[in-house]
């Protein structure tokens, strides 16, 4: 299900043991387009720090209650490494909180989680298909970051943005302005930023789109500006999207089909998460991992 960043900012975070705080704003990787952190306002329990939680540790979301649940303590979050959230992670951040929760790492691999699509395959004991070469190939990418991270003494990862930063960013089409950023829409199941809502311009007023980041041309993050292989005529004339209603499939078939570009669910494997309109899994749970292995 595809959510957006007001619906995430209204949550809460709650450990084994309590609350920790409320989501302030995301961090995504600007290469896959998924979210790697949700940032937490910890709150008075934790001197106001603002701390950051990875989409690995969640184990159930319920968007009723507004209440993401993770597998950690909160004695466990108030000693992880400490982090300025108003700054750049820097990959050699990334990898003392990696290790400090012992998650296997992200980088490399063809999926949006390393080898794979899901945060749930990085967790300490995932023992799923394929997940001694899913370890493997993490254990290699961490290597290599690590050996990365000293050559180049990096103090930033321009990789890692801020949701919450690129609300704003104007968008340009190929024959003229499109209009802004006026929001995200994420995926619970992966925490991939599927869409950018796009609130249009004068050249019409009144209406929002979506652009996914597949469509993406070039962004220039230094101007804030995204440029799309788009035509307005084009973007006009697509199925409307009305952000007071869920996005079904069959709407993100609908626009994928009128821009003539393939859907990103084809992407991911048929064994991955099931779910249903009745009872959806969460992201963080392993029912999925007793699926048989696609090869």
């Amino acid at each position: 299900m595809l959510h957006n960043l007001e619906d995430l900012q209204k949550c809460s975070i709650e450990a084994t043991d309590g609350v920790i705080g409320v989501v302030d704003d995301l961090f995504f990787d600007d290469a896959a387009w998924v979210i790697r952190y949700l940032v937490v306002d910890a709150g008075t329990w934790l001197s106001s720090r603002k701390v950051l939680i990875s989409p690995i540790s969640i184990d159930h979301v319920d968007w009723k209650d507004e209440l993401l649940a993770v597998n950690l303590s909160q004695e466990k979050v108030r000693n992880s490494p400490s982090i300025n959230t108003d700054r750049p992670v820097s990959r050699q951040h990334e990898l003392r909180y990696l290790d400090y929760y012992g998650y296997s790492s992200y980088w490399g691999g063809a999926g949006l989680w390393g080898g794979g699509y899901y945060p749930g395959l990085l967790m300490p004991g995932y023992a799923g298909p394929s997940s001694t070469f899913y370890a493997a190939q993490a254990e290699t990418a961490r290597l290599n970051a690590k050996l990365e991270a000293a050559k180049r003494q990096q103090e930033d990862d321009p990789h890692l943005r801020s949701a919450q930063t690129v609300l704003g960013y104007h968008l340009v089409a190929t024959d003229g302005e499109l209009g802004h950023v006026a929001g995200v829409l994420v995926d619970d199941q992966t925490w991939a930023l599927r869409y950018l809502v796009v609130e249009t311009g004068h050249w019409w007023a009144g209406h929002q789109i979506l652009i996914a980041p597949r469509w993406i041309a070039e962004v220039s993050w230094k101007t804030s500006g995204i440029s799309v292989n788009l035509t307005r005529q084009a973007v006009h004339d697509a199925p409307a999207y009305l952000a007071a209603e869920p996005l079904s499939r069959e709407a993100e078939i609908l626009i994928h089909e009128h821009y003539n570009y393939p859907g990103y669910w084809i992407d991911e494997p048929s064994w991955g998460p099931p779910h249903s309109a009745e009872e959806p899994i969460a992201p963080g749970t392993f029912a999925f991992l007793t699926q048989p292995s696609p090869n």
